[in-house]
């Protein structure tokens, strides 16, 4: 399966869900690649520094900002299960390639009405894309959730009155994301048991029971312009 995180707003934490994830489906046994598309190449500088640390290699990440990307992550995910593709902050014909070339699209949003605002163009196009890939899926994924506040029931609530629905699981607002980021690690290296691991367990596992195919020998889809 193909996701790709998407999110014209930036700092909803879009590149520490994406490689979280990537790890997670990498724990279980998955051959996967992080598809770096964003020019601020976050993903890349996570590597680089995943490598100067010396930890072990865990999932591919390359970087491939290009509004080809659709046509060209075929060849390069021709021997992975699972692709995850970390988009631009902002809509662009990259980000435009990534909806030609995802199972799933996911949008990060913080709980705010402002986060839910903000995803409307993103919204606009994936109807769009829709339109040509009616198997195309879309789901919101609330990020940097405080627990049990009236904010974040209030957006789970007005973001399920939409086509997009939220998923179940949400990821809390944690200082060791931003932890393991830094030192080029994920939080199931840091504390296995802690609950920042357990939170992006639930997400991996959501998603994957959302029954995407695994990715077919063709990989990525070429599709028409979105």
């Amino acid at each position: 399966m193909i996701v790709a995180l998407l999110n014209q707003k930036g700092g909803v934490g879009k590149t520490t869900l994406a490689l979280h994830l990537a790890g997670a489906w990498a724990a279980k046994g998955h051959d996967v690649l992080l598809v770096d598309a964003d020019p601020q190449a976050s993903a890349l500088d996570w590597a680089e520094q995943r490598a100067r640390e010396g930890h072990p290699h865990r999932f591919g990440v390359i970087g491939l900002p290009r509004e080809t990307l659709h046509r060209e992550l075929g060849a390069l995910a021709k021997n992975c299960s699972h692709v995850v593709i970390d988009g631009p902050p902002r809509v662009t014909g990259i980000a435009r390639s990534a909806l030609l070339a995802a199972d799933l699209i996911l949008i990060p949003v913080q709980p705010s009405p402002l986060d839910g605002w903000a995803s409307a163009e993103m919204l606009r196009l994936i109807g769009e894309a829709s339109q040509f890939r009616p198997e195309l899926q879309s789901r919101f994924a609330l990020n940097r959730c405080a627990p049990r506040t009236h904010m974040l029931r209030d957006t789970l609530s007005a973001l399920a009155d939409g086509e997009t629905e939220p998923l179940r699981s949400t990821i809390g607002q944690r200082i060791l994301f931003a932890e393991a980021i830094q030192s080029g690690r994920l939080v199931d290296e840091m504390q296995p048991e802690g609950i920042a691991a357990n939170e992006i367990q639930a997400l991996a596992a959501e998603i994957s029971d959302l029954g995407l195919a695994p990715i077919a020998p063709a990989a990525a889809h070429s599709g028409h312009p979105a």
